[in-house]
C-alpha cells in the first residue's frame, strides 16, 4: 500500500467517521470534534489526492478544510463570548 493511499485512507475515514457521528446524533455539526474531524479528515484527502495529481480533489479537499477551519474559529468565538457572559 503506497503512502499517499495510507493517508487517503486516514482522511476519508475521518470524514465518513464525522459523518456517521453527525448522522446518528453523537456529534452535533457546531461540536468542536466534528469540525476538527473534518479538518484533519480533508486535509489528509486533500494532501493525498496531491501526491497523486489528482487536483480536482485537491480543490474539493482544500475548500472543505478552509470551511471546515472557519466554523471552527466561529465556534471558538462564540464559546469566548459565552464564557465573558
Amino acid at each position: 500500500m503506497s503512502f499517499a493511499t495510507i493517508i487517503g485512507s486516514i482522511g476519508v475515514s475521518l470524514l465518513l467517521g464525522a459523518f456517521f457521528l453527525n448522522l446518528s446524533g453523537h456529534l452535533k455539526a457546531n461540536n468542536k470534534a466534528y469540525i476538527i474531524m473534518n479538518i484533519f479528515g480533508a486535509g489528509l484527502s486533500g494532501y493525498s489526492s496531491y501526491l497523486v495529481h489528482f487536483f480536482p480533489f485537491v480543490i474539493l479537499e482544500g475548500v472543505w478544510a478552509v470551511v471546515a477551519i472557519i466554523a471552527l474559529v466561529k465556534t471558538l468565538r462564540k464559546n469566548k463570548q459565552k464564557s465573558k457572559n
